[in-house]
């Protein structure tokens, strides 16, 4: 059990936590014992991601009509396209 006198100790106490180690117990002088624990935010799903950054939308949006239009192109096809010189300085 670690003993922490200040709020730089207990950030640094908490920067150390991981998934892997995400459960821990501290002391703090004239406070007592705490029990921490960690609980990794959830990721955002795509939806909630695009509902919430308009460019985004409009990237996705974008990139959808040039699918039904023809007019992208697929990961292939541009792989095929670019050489080595596409990124000399």
């Amino acid at each position: 059990m670690d003993k922490v006198r200040s709020g730089d100790e207990l950030y640094e106490h908490l920067g150390k936590m991981s998934k892997e180690n995400s459960v821990s117990q501290i002391y703090v002088p004239g406070k007592g014992k705490f029990a921490i624990v960690l609980q990794e935010e959830e990721s955002p799903s795509i939806l909630e991601e695009v509902e919430s950054d308009p460019n985004l939308r409009q990237m996705i949006a974008d990139s959808l009509e040039s699918y039904r239009e023809g007019t992208s192109m697929t990961t292939e096809e541009f792989l095929t396209s670019i050489s080595p010189t596409d990124f000399k300085k």
